[in-house]
């Protein structure tokens, strides 16, 4: 066997048979040469995947969940549940019915909302433009005004952003004369863009989860001597080599 669940155990054939299908399959020339260092780790790292889906297997059926299909997770939700939990998550729709059970309820927690932004520049939807003589600025309506899109005040010529700041929004401000022509503009409040949150609900749901699986193996999983967890410092191929 390979380890017990819940005081059942898992057959050694499960890993065989899981190793054979990597082995035959198209990333066999990516595998460490059998009997390796590495091939023991492989060994151990599949292990663990197969009684993590055999956990949340017990589990479902214990819960009478059905089991789900789903897509399997992307590269960054994968790294964030880790690199097992998240192999038997996308291999066994039992590990994909407990998730949905275990993280239904799953807030975001208050230290991971995002500061307030800092407030930004008012902007306004300004109509301007600019004449050669104040008789034909005199006789200017909104309708001759050209949009400039929201804007800062500020940036436009100082004597008719001034002028705009004292005439009430929407309108007509000028005519007003610089040594560039005669201005005539409105201005109105432009609405405030709203920032976007992040989605935070999957990472939250993903870190529950894999903190669940953490306490339900403690409490669930007892692994065989050769077969311990692949990060286990206790066991002999455990190591890095420089």
């Amino acid at each position: 066997m390979i380890g017990l669940v819940g005081g059942r155990p898992v057959s050694r054939e499960l890993l065989d048979r899981r190793v054979r299908e990597l082995r035959d399959g198209p990333l066999r020339a990516a595998l460490p040469a059998p009997g390796s260092s590495e091939d023991r780790q492989m060994h151990r790292w599949m292990t663990q995947v197969i009684l993590t889906e055999e956990l949340c297997a017990a589990e479902a059926v214990a819960l009478g969940l059905a089991p789900v299909e789903g897509r399997p997770l992307d590269r960054v939700a994968a790294v964030e549940l880790g690199s097992i939990n998240a192999a038997a998550y996308n291999g066994s729709p039992w590990v994909r019915a407990v998730y949905e059970h275990v993280t239904a309820s799953v807030e975001v927690p208050s230290g991971w909302r995002p500061a307030p932004p800092p407030p930004a520049a008012t902007r306004f939807l300004v109509r301007h433009r600019m004449f050669a003589d104040s008789a034909a600025a005199g006789r200017a309506t909104v309708r001759d005004l050209e949009p400039l899109g929201a804007i800062e005040l500020g940036s436009l010529p100082s004597a008719i952003a001034g002028e705009l700041r004292r005439q009430p929004y929407g309108e007509l401000a000028g005519p007003v004369q610089d040594a560039l022509g005669w201005h005539v503009a409105t201005a109105e409040p432009a609405p405030a863009p709203r920032p976007e949150a992040p989605d935070l609900v999957g990472p939250a749901r993903r870190r529950a989860f894999a903190q669940w699986l953490d306490r339900l193996r403690a409490e669930k999983l007892e692994l065989v001597p050769g077969l311990e967890h692949p990060g286990d410092p206790r066991q002999p191929d455990n190591h890095h080599k420089h």
